[in-house]
Formats: C-alpha cells, sequence, structure tokens
C-alpha cells in the first residue's frame, strides 16, 4: 500500500461502538498523517482502549467508518488488518512466556515475511529481521532468555518488538508504560523516538503520564466520554478550559 510522506494514512469518520445502552466511542472523527506521533488522552472509562480496539479490528464498530492509507477497511478482521500493516501492543502484556525473547518475535518475524509459522523454519532472513527489531527495542541482550523470565519493563520493549516483526505503517500502543517505574518509562520513550525515527512510523500512543504526553506527542486527542472533547498541539490542549476542567483538574 504506497503512502504519500504527510498523506493521511489512517482516518476515521463518525466511528461509533455502541455496548448495550452505552455509547462507549461516539462519533470519532480522527486524522492521522503518514509519520505523525499522535497521543490520546482522556479520564478512566473515556473511551481510548475501545477505540485502539476499532482501529486493530479486534472489536467491531457499530456505526461509521475507517480507512488505511485511502481504502475503506472498516469490515476487515485484525489479522488482515495486521497483514496491511497495522501492528498494536495490548494494554495488559501479550507474549508467549514460555518460549525464548526471540522465538516470540521470530514468530512475528515469519508472518511478516511470509515464512511458515512453525520455529522449525530457521531462515536467515526471518532471523536478522527478529534481531533487528530485539535491537531497536534494546533487549537484544536477552533474546536466549525466557520471555516469562525477565522484567515487566522488558516484557513492555518486547511486545514493541514484536509489533515491529509485522512492518506495520502504523503502530498503536496503549499504554505502554504502565506498571513502570520512572526510569524505564523514560527508556520507553527513547526507545520509541529511536525507533520511529528509523523505521518512519504512524504512532498513536495511549497514555496516563502527562509528562511523558507533553514531551512526546506531536498532536494530542482528548476523548471524554467517548466523544473528542479537544485535539491539538500539547500547547493547544494544556491551554484548553474544557480539558483542564475534566482531565487535568482545573476549575
Amino acid at each position: 500500500m504506497a503512502v504519500v510522506a504527510d498523506e493521511l494514512i489512517l482516518e476515521t469518520r463518525g466511528l461509533t461502538r455502541r455496548f448495550g445502552g452505552l455509547l462507549a466511542v461516539n462519533d470519532v472523527s480522527l486524522a492521522l498523517r503518514d509519520g505523525e506521533l499522535r497521543a490520546l488522552i482522556g479520564p478512566n472509562g473515556a473511551g481510548k482502549t475501545t477505540l485502539i480496539n476499532l482501529l486493530s479490528g479486534l472489536m467491531r464498530a457499530s456505526g461509521g467508518a475507517i480507512r488505511f492509507g485511502g481504502e475503506d477497511i472498516t469490515a476487515w478482521p485484525a489479522a488482515r488488518r495486521a497483514r496491511a500493516g497495522i501492528a498494536r501492543t495490548m494494554q495488559v502484556t501479550a507474549i508467549c512466556p514460555a518460549l525464548t525473547v526471540l522465538e516470540n518475535v521470530w514468530l512475528a518475524a515469519q508472518r511478516s515475511l511470509g515464512r511458515p509459522s512453525a520455529l522449525a523454519s530457521r531462515s536467515p532472513q526471518v532471523g536478522d529481521r527478529a534481531r533487528d527489531c530485539l535491537r531497536l527495542a534494546g533487549i537484544v541482550a536477552r533474546a536466549e532468555e525466557p520471555a516469562g523470565s525477565i522484567g515487566h519493563g522488558d516484557q513492555r520493549l518486547l511486545e514493541i518488538a514484536i509489533a515491529l516483526a509485522l512492518r506495520p505503517r502504523v503502530l498503536l500502543l496503549d499504554e505502554p508504560t504502565a506498571g513502570m517505574s520512572v526510569k524505564e518509562s523514560w527508556d520507553i520513550v527513547e526507545r520509541l523516538r529511536e525507533i520511529r525515527a528509523r523505521e518512519r512510523l504512524t504512532v498513536l500512543i495511549v497514555e496516563h503520564d502527562m509528562e511523558i504526553v507533553m514531551q512526546l506527542a506531536e498532536r494530542i486527542t482528548v476523548l471524554h466520554l467517548g466523544q473528542t472533547l479537544a485535539e491539538g498541539t500539547p500547547d493547544e490542549v494544556a491551554r484548553d478550559a474544557e480539558v483542564q476542567r475534566v482531565y487535568l483538574g482545573g476549575r
């Protein structure tokens, strides 16, 4: 899917998701440009993870449309979206703990390179890609360790490496610093900056730490009660009176 720099790569129009009488995502229109780093913030229950689930295909929309690279993908399942170039991490770390760190990334690299899914298929090309993703994530030294034995921060980095192995155009990160120390959180921020610069990724990140958001994001979308409350640069959002009232604690 050819994408021209700075054009819209991922877009929603009137995206809606209902759970019975609850509108978890309500008429949200979002436009991400190629290479952009966007933060998605809002109070608990604002609809952030639901929106990520809709974009990645883990959840079907009740209404509205999603376009990727100009193509309507609203009805596409998650696997097809991943193959097309939309990868994500989960709010709760999702890895195979019994496999080694390298094997976790190997499986994703095999899929992206069209190789058989069995780990016995030890293609040098797949191995090179897997190790490159581990280097990008900063955990190549842990490649041979069982994934379940490494620390929480390294497991979050492993999940990012797995997503990178799929060769995405868009990376959706759902609270990648959750449960981390301050140092671990800022280490991830630096890794994300390096990864984005090298891979030329569009990144949409859900994050609660406002200091990280203000330092990392180019633009911010604020959700409240399933709707878009505000959107703009970090300075614009920080000055917005409604954002201050419902999210940042202003009066």
